[in-house]
């Protein structure tokens, strides 16, 4: 044991050391904990990474990669030469873990808060998906989380935190590296409360190990938790940088340790100075112990596995492995299943929404405190609580900072989820959006009251930079559909491609138009008017803008201008189809507008310049829809004399 922990603070050091680059002051204040849960608790399997029914670790504290990346060599996932790559261009050890990147990485982590409040969402996830085969025992797996004083200070960890007590999630196990010290110092000045009791008051199981060092002290507050019935949370009490001359002191946060530290530090713990050295009989010893646990519950799960299939599937895979593989079999965007008629575009989403979730059990989400205003309450799915961990409808209450991070959890144990609150309030979810980017996670956003058309909550309440916010992210589609054929083709996108998404829906009825086309969403772009003289403008509009600039297009071809309008439910989409499209859809050299109620940041790319762009680059204000409209010069009528005097 201790020749183990030895081993996993000298390779996490001489990792930080090689890379001149790292963290050590987690590596050896938090390896005794890494070591307890592995050798003790964790069921995993380096031959099968993905194995569905294996615990999951999530390193909320991210910077303490290196100490995560010697226990993945030190079982099996990792080799020698991946911790000598430490933090280097194109390595599976990068400087904060990676989710699909390195084995045995369970997600992405860096941005404190985060790690916990998806851990709580991975542990919603387990219990859902427990409820889908009860008799079989097929999925039965705990969710740690290792986070440290910083991921406490966060207020997204206590909406998640106050979420998950609510729930009784006691498959959630959360080890506090609790040293009471951050970046820049002694969080004597900012950090005071009684941790333990803000958890005891959100309903969860705590404990404390006073002497952090103690591999037998944590492993049995960790069985002491298992049995509570609830969250739990472990304060274990270290010293940061333990053993180092920088020992209990913010300098060994992130500062590599120097060559005469080092060597007072391997000798400290009776390692040799040799760099990364591997005690082979620790090593093999430890292995053997993690490895013997965990192959007697994965040959249990598989016995378990194939009797689930044998019973219930009469011997064939592929129902369980649709779900396993999220496969939705949605072939009705061409052939819309409810009659197309003037709504908004918020009832036609809870619409489509209510039909996909009759079709598949991968739907999962909810919203923070808003069903009846976003329209995303699935009518037959129950509502997810201790007493029905079946249901498809969460109740995340007012926390969409939480909301954000849950839905990268439930992704991650294999869903679809959703989340949803209105659009001038997406910048709370701007963190974990981001998250859901860098995992290509496939969560949907939805948001409704899309436009400062909301009127008379007035500016708070008005959306404006938010499109231009999310559309800057990578790898995220942001979707504003016209009508209510397009909210079905953005839903037949996000479930053909499974990629990070948002949907920007409106509070304001919206006619059903004749020339949107589901399929053609999936475009990002497309004529919903064809010009019926020679070209001599194109209108791209998103939105309740499309049916407005049909409009406006439509009488300024009576002065014998041709004008085509361009319907564009995602930049991202058009853009990432071929250029031949793209120049066929948007000639070069005619004028082109760009209509739509939001910022004009990312548009200017599509007009002739600057003039051509009709959007809302200012906060609203609180009146009528059509007076604010008015106020920022947005009417159609307004609209209308802007376009005729440039052409």
């Amino acid at each position: 044991m201790e020749k183990v922990i030895a081993n996993l603070k000298t390779l996490g050091i001489d990792m930080i050391h090689q890379a001149n680059s790292g963290h050590p002051g987690i590596v050896l204040s938090a390896a005794p904990m890494l070591y307890t849960l592995y050798a003790k608790h964790m069921h995993i399997n380096p031959k099968d990474p993905r194995w569905i029914n294996r615990d999951r670790l999530v390193l909320s504290a991210g910077h303490g990669s290196a100490l995560l990346y010697a226990v993945l060599y030190m079982v099996g996932f990792l080799t020698l030469k991946d911790l000598k790559e430490f933090r280097q261009l194109s390595s599976v050890t990068p400087g904060h873990p990676e989710y699909q990147v390195t084995p045995g990485v369970d997600m992405s982590t860096g941005p404190l808060g985060q790690g916990l409040a998806t851990a709580v969402g991975m542990a919603m996830g387990e219990k859902h998906l427990q409820t889908k085969f009860p008799n079989y025992d097929l999925i039965n797996y705990y969710v740690y989380c290792v986070c440290g004083d910083g991921d406490l200070m966060e207020g997204i960890s206590y909406e998640a935190a106050s979420l998950a007590g609510t729930l009784k999630l006691d498959n959630l196990i959360v080890l506090y590296d609790s040293n009471d010290t951050s970046l820049d110092g002694k969080t004597t000045g900012t950090f005071t409360e009684d941790v333990r009791e803000r958890f005891d008051s959100m309903g969860w199981y705590t404990t404390v190990v006073r002497d952090g060092t103690n591999p037998k002290e944590i492993d049995k507050a960790i069985i002491r938790a298992k049995k509570s019935g609830l969250p739990s949370l472990i304060e274990v009490k270290t010293i940061l940088g333990d053993g180092s001359l920088l020992a209990n002191s913010h300098e060994a946060h992130g500062k590599p340790l120097t060559d005469e530290d080092i060597t007072q530090l391997k000798k400290k713990l009776g390692m040799p100075q040799t760099p990364f050295y591997v005690d082979e009989t620790a090593l093999m010893s430890f292995r053997e112990e993690v490895m013997k646990r965990s192959g007697d519950k994965y040959i249990a799960w598989q016995e378990a596995y194939e009797n689930y299939i044998n019973k219930e599937c009469h011997g064939d895979e592929t129902e369980f492995l649709k779900f396993y593989n999220r496969v939705i079999e949605f072939a009705n965007h061409d052939k819309p299943f409810i009659k197309c008629e003037t709504e908004a575009t918020r009832v036609s989403n809870g619409k489509v929404l209510n039909f996909l979730a009759s079709k598949t059990d991968l739907l999962f989400g909810g919203s923070a405190d808003l069903f009846s205003s976003t329209k995303t309450y699935i009518q037959k799915g129950g509502d997810f609580g201790p007493t029905n961990y079946a249901g498809a409808n969460i109740w995340f209450g007012v926390r969409e900072h939480a909301m954000g991070a849950i839905l990268n959890g439930l992704a991650l144990t294999g869903y679809l989820p959703f989340g949803s609150t209105f659009l001038s309030f997406a910048d709370y979810l701007k963190p974990a959006m981001r998250m859901s980017a860098l995992m290509n996670l496939p969560v949907t956003y939805v948001f409704t009251h899309d436009s400062v058309s909301v009127g008379e909550d007035g500016p708070t309440h008005e959306p404006v930079e938010q499109l231009a916010m999310m559309r800057a992210i990578p790898n995220f589609n942001v979707y504003r559909p016209a009508d209510f054929k397009e909210v079905l083709g953005v839903w037949n996108a996000i479930v053909t491609l499974q990629r990070p998404s948002a949907i920007a829906l409106s509070r304001q009825d919206t006619p059903c138009l004749e020339k949107t086309d589901p399929a053609k969403v999936l475009h990002g772009g497309y004529i919903v008017r064809e010009e019926t003289t020679e070209l001599g403008a194109v209108l791209i509009a998103t939105g309740t803008e499309v049916s407005t600039c049909i409009k406006i297009a439509e009488s300024l071809e009576k002065d014998g201008r041709g004008i085509r309008v361009v319907s564009m439910p995602s930049i991202e989409l058009f853009l990432a189809m071929p250029k031949k499209y793209q120049y066929k859809i948007l000639p070069v050299g005619v004028k082109t507008f760009f209509v739509e109620a939001g910022s004009s940041q990312g548009l200017r790319r599509f007009v002739t310049n600057d003039k051509y762009l009709i959007t809302i680059d200012e906060f609203g204000a609180s009146g009528k829809a059509n007076d604010v409209l008015g106020k920022m010069n947005f009417q159609e009528e307004q609209i209308k004399k802007r376009i005729k005097e440039l052409l």
